[in-house]
């Protein structure tokens, strides 16, 4: 099952000791800041966890399944996820 947001919030709830407006708040607080640090293109590193990158995808040809046609597929930007050292240990420890 997937961590969701909700559960975040909780979690900070019941570890941190804040009340659940301010573990919302400090939630919602960290998610805007990664989401803004990933608009402007920045990479986001976090120690012990890894790292976020924005990378730059060309144009290219695609094919659609369902019709086979040719379609031209628009360059875009993506975001990738490195695990550190440290979490790729722990995952795999288990």
């Amino acid at each position: 099952m997937a961590l969701t947001k909700e559960k975040i919030i909780d979690n900070i709830y019941h570890q941190v000791g804040l009340s659940k407006s301010q573990s919302r708040a400090a939630a919602e607080g960290l998610l805007e800041i990664i989401k803004e640090t990933l608009e402007n293109g920045e990479d986001l590193l976090i120690s012990g966890f890894g790292k976020f990158l924005v990378k730059e995808k060309a144009s290219r040809r695609g094919r659609n399944p369902q019709t086979t046609e040719d379609l031209q597929l628009r360059a875009r930007r993506v975001v990738v996820f490195k695990t550190s050292g440290v979490l790729r240990d722990k995952i795999n420890a288990g």
